[in-house]
Formats: structure tokens, C-alpha cells, sequence
């Protein structure tokens, strides 16, 4: 996938001025400190004081997505998503609010590529609501990257749509990132990749080791939204390693790796961290392909810490405690994900047939946007898709009126695919592969050369929500 992304990053799709190369880590570092400033960002915290809390945060966060939109000339919708709730960790009824700018696809504007972070805090008590919780690294850093990234991408127009959030209530139990989703799925966005951002400004742990060469991505392995039915369709055809954020992540990894200058993604298989959570995991349970963005080492004393000194440690989530250049490189490499993201195609969702039979066929609807398709394999053992594709179809050679036609493969022993187009889908056929020894996916390819993260070929490997068939 790396020589693809690197093709792609050259296409005349991305030949405009590169937007990652406009973030700034001193406006970075001004976000956080300003953020810092607020005192604390606790969801319980007052709701009208004009300078701490989490009212004033996010009232000043709506503020800088209405200077990012003024920028480019109006470019983004801005708006509240709020909400009153109840529940764990919070004892009576308190307004949730998302900060939310939308920057809409000049193409296929309801398919939607999200940043976020949550922008609200806490000390050692999460029910604390008036202790000093700055919040730094826990999320401040979130946030500011999903601030800069609307700031260096709204001056740029893309096919898809892409959404900016900061969130509230994550630390009192995701109930923001519940918001967002719900009102991603009021909206009936096809929702292509969320970018989940959480602690992402640090590069030393509590044992002083540090590491600011690598970026966590956490990614679901069987998706969340599974039922029995599905999963018992992923034991007989596979699929435990093949979910739309496993390929996500997979995507993100081979994007990084065309930067030598920036992040290796250390790829995380499992949601989140051991026994944690994060604003990703309620997409993953509507069935949205989410992952999360973490630093690649945690540092536990400067996190859910009330500020003070013990035994010679200083505890609490300060700025000094951060890596801003660190801080950049993570936030690059999401506005360099966002960008090929909503330029490319949606992923097909493919099948594929290859039971009892000395040959494979692949069938999938038509993509818009898409002018060609890349077909991957990979042994059932191997974690990551062969670096090329072995076989490509351009929409231009996929005849009309059902009528079969015969063209060569590229390599790995495939000849004369067989390729039938049908009212609604096309079928390939490609010899002398057995379905048995491979898993196999399909990306979709731009004209401009911009390719989709690729969707497997099993049983949930398609980049939307499980039918509602499913689910009964």
C-alpha cells in the first residue's frame, strides 16, 4: 500500500499547496495554553462563567472554527450538537455541547470523513468539578490538533465532507462522542473513517522512557455492531482481523510510511487501551469505522492528576509536561489522512465466492467516484495486504449489457479474469486462486489516482453499518 499512497500523494488530485505542511506548532501550543487557561474544562463545571469551565472553553472552541470559516470566506457550517443527560458519573441533569464545524464535499458531501477530540478535563476525582484540571496532554492536545487541521484544511476544496468536533463529556463516559454519533446517524452521513484523537502531545511515559518517532492507532479487530449471525458467518469465511477500522488502520499506516520526515503508526489491535475507552468507541458501536490516535507511551502522572508534589513527584496535566513538535507530526499526519480520505472513493463492498472451486469471483456495486479498483491478497496468517495490487479493473473496461470480457492480470499466476457487468454489480472471476489459502479486499482508485482504504472481502469487511437484517 505505501508505493499506492506515495502515487497518490503526487496525483493532480493533491498537487495544491500541501496542507499539512501549513500546521503551526506555535498556534498549537497557544491552543493548548489558552484551553489550560479555562482552570478546568470538567463537564460539571459552570456552564455560564465567561472565563472557566466548560462553558467558556466551549463557547472559545465554537469561536475558532467561526475565525477558521471567516478565512476562508464561509466555508464551514458552524453549530452547537447539544443535548441534556443524566447517568454514570452524572448525578442530575447537565447540557452536553459539541463544537462542531463542517466542511462540506464539493461531490459526494454526505460521504464524511470526522477529526475530533474531547475538549473537556479532570483531576484525580473524576466527580471533582472545581479542583484546577488543566487538562494539557488529556485533551487539550486532542482538540488544538482538530482546531489546526480546520484551520490548514478548510482552504481547500475535496469530493467528500469533512467534520471537525470538539466533544464534551468524554471523561464522564463518552457521553459527547455518543452525541456526535447520533447525530451522524440522524443525518444519514456515510461516515468513511472517524479520526479519533485523544492524548496525543507527549512523548515521555512515567518511566521515563520517551518515544517521539511512533503514533498508537487503536482499531477494533471483529467489529462491534456484530451480531451472532455475522459472527458466525466470519467462522466459516473469516473476518476476525478484517473489520473497516482494522483496514483503516492498515491505510493510516501505509500513509505514515510515505513520510520519512514525520510518525511510524504503531498499530494498536485492540479498541482501546487495556480495560479503557475513548470517543471512537461509540461510532464502532453504530457500526462507523473509528480508530484512535494515542501517544505511543502514557505518561500516568501527568493524566487524571490533581496538580501537586509528592515525594519529590510533580503530578498534574500540564503544558511543560508536552512535545509540541511531536504534537505537529501527529497532527500532519491526520490532515494528510483527512485529505486522501475525502478525496478518495468510498471502499467497495465486496463479496467473493470460492467455495468448492479452483477459482475466486468477486462481486460489488459500482462505486461513485471511483474510475478504477485495485484488488489485494494476503495469506490467512499474513497481517498486512501484499504492497501491490494483483489485479486492477478500470471502470472504463467493465462492459455494459452483461457481456463477458477477457483481460490479463499483473502478476502472482492471475490470467483472463473473467469480468460480467450486471445492472447493478460487477462480477470478476479470476483462476487458478483458491479461495481457501487467502484473504482478500478491494480498494477503490479516483481519476486523480486517489486511492481508498481497501474493504475486505468477508463477512462485515464493508465500510458502513451491518444491514438491519442483521440485527434482528
Amino acid at each position: 500500500m505505501a508505493s499506492l499512497l506515495a502515487a497518490a500523494a503526487a496525483s493532480p488530485a493533491c498537487a495544491q499547496d500541501d496542507p499539512a505542511a501549513a500546521v503551526s506548532e506555535a498556534r498549537l501550543r497557544a491552543d493548548v495554553e489558552r484551553m489550560v487557561a479555562f482552570g478546568t474544562r470538567h463537564t460539571l463545571s459552570s456552564q455560564t462563567d465567561p472565563e472557566r469551565g466548560i462553558g467558556a472553553a466551549i463557547e472559545w472552541g465554537l469561536g475558532q472554527f467561526d475565525e477558521a470559516s471567516a478565512a476562508c470566506g464561509g466555508c464551514l457550517e458552524t453549530l452547537f450538537i447539544e443535548d441534556r443527560v443524566t447517568g454514570n458519573r452524572i448525578p442530575e441533569p447537565v447540557r452536553i455541547r459539541n463544537a462542531v464545524a463542517i466542511q462540506r464535499g464539493t461531490e459526494r458531501p454526505n460521504e464524511v470523513v470526522i477529526i475530533q477530540g474531547h475538549i473537556d478535563s479532570r483531576g484525580s476525582d473524576v466527580m471533582d468539578a472545581q479542583v484546577d484540571a488543566p487538562g494539557a496532554n488529556d485533551n487539550a492536545s486532542g482538540s488544538a490538533l482538530t482546531l489546526e487541521a480546520a484551520r490548514v484544511l478548510s482552504g481547500h476544496d475535496y469530493p467528500g465532507t469533512i467534520v471537525y468536533a470538539l466533544l464534551s463529556g468524554e471523561e464522564q463516559g463518552l457521553y459527547g462522542g455518543n452525541l456526535m454519533a447520533e447525530y451522524a446517524a440522524e443525518q444519514g452521513w456515510t461516515v468513511k473513517a472517524v479520526l479519533n484523537n485523544d492524548v496525543v502531545g507527549g512523548s515521555c511515559g512515567s518511566d521515563g522512557v520517551c518515544d517521539d518517532a511512533h503514533v498508537r492507532v487503536f482499531s477494533e479487530g471483529i467489529r462491534a455492531d456484530a451480531d451472532d449471525q455475522v459472527r458466525a458467518a466470519m467462522r466459516s469465511r473469516g473476518g476476525g482481523n478484517d473489520s473497516p477500522s482494522r483496514n483503516l488502520s492498515r491505510y493510516l499506516d501505509g500513509l505514515a510510511e510515505g513520510d520519512p520526515q514525520g510518525l511510524d503508526v504503531r498499530q494498536t489491535w485492540r479498541s482501546d487501551r487495556m480495560g479503557r475507552g475513548g470517543d471512537h468507541l461509540p461510532f464502532l458501536d453504530r457500526g462507523f469505522p473509528a480508530i484512535r490516535f494515542s501517544v505511543a507511551i502514557e505518561d500516568y502522572e501527568h493524566q487524571h492528576q490533581d496538580l501537586r508534589t509528592e515525594d519529590g513527584v510533580t503530578y498534574g496535566d500540564t503544558v511543560d509536561e508536552m512535545d509540541f513538535p511531536y504534537l505537529a507530526k501527529v497532527t500532519r499526519l491526520n490532515v494528510r489522512a483527512a485529505e486522501k480520505l475525502a478525496a478518495a472513493p468510498m471502499p467497495p463492498a465486496v463479496t467473493v465466492d470460492g467455495i468448492v472451486r479452483p477459482d475466486v469471483e468477486f462481486t460489488w456495486a459500482p462505486v461513485e467516484g471511483a474510475a478504477s479498483y485495485n484488488f489485494y491478497k494476503r495469506r490467512t496468517d499474513a497481517p498486512y495486504w501484499e504492497d501491490e495490487p494483483f489485479l486492477t479493473i478500470r471502470q472504463e473496461d467493465v462492459p455494459e449489457g452483461g457481456v463477458p470480457i477477457t483481460m490479463e492480470g499483473r502478476d502472482n499466476g492471475v490470467e483472463r479474469p473473467r469480468i460480467v457487468w450486471t445492472h447493478d454489480d460487477i462480477t470478476v472471476t479470476v483462476p487458478t486462486l483458491r479461495g481457501d489459502d487467502w484473504i482478500f479486499g478491494l480498494s477503490s482508485v479516483s481519476a486523480d489516482g486517489v486511492e481508498s482504504p481497501v474493504a475486505s472481502a468477508v463477512p462485515g469487511g464493508a465500510f458502513s453499518p451491518l444491514p438491519e437484517s442483521t440485527q434482528d
